[in-house]
């Protein structure tokens, strides 16, 4: 099974951008959609973005439109979520997963492969 994990997290500025990556391993990444979502502390679990299998369709959360952009490179194994102008409210750590069972899913419980996250941090 696919096994995922996060890397890119790290301490920002408001304003600042940031790019995670999401590198698969034990299997292929192409098969599946891969989905962002993140955790603040003290809350719950939020959808982010999903890109799908091809990376030519891509679905985000309204507070990231026009600010993150979800890519994925199936050659390497790899995606992305490109951050830019930072905000304080984006600080959590940032997951990726897949959904094996494939569909367009938004939320946490459906998704069954999981990373381990990579903090962001945004200072104002």
């Amino acid at each position: 099974q696919v096994q995922l994990v996060e890397s890119g997290g790290g301490l920002a500025q408001a304003g600042d951008s940031l790019t995670l990556s999401c590198d698969a391993s034990g299997g292929r990444l192409s098969p599946y959609a891969v989905a962002w979502f993140r955790q603040a502390p003290g809350k719950g679990r939020e959808f982010v973005s999903r890109i799908n299998w091809s990376g030519t369709s891509t679905y985000y959360a309204e507070f990231v439109k026009g600010r993150f952009t979800a890519s994925r490179d199936n050659g390497k194994n790899t995606a992305y979520l490109q951050m830019s102008s930072l905000k304080p409210e984006d600080t959590a750590v940032y997951y990726c997963a897949v959904r094996t069972a494939g569909g367009a899913r938004l939320l946490p419980r459906d998704y069954d492969v999981w990373g381990q996250g990579t903090q962001v941090t945004v200072s104002s």
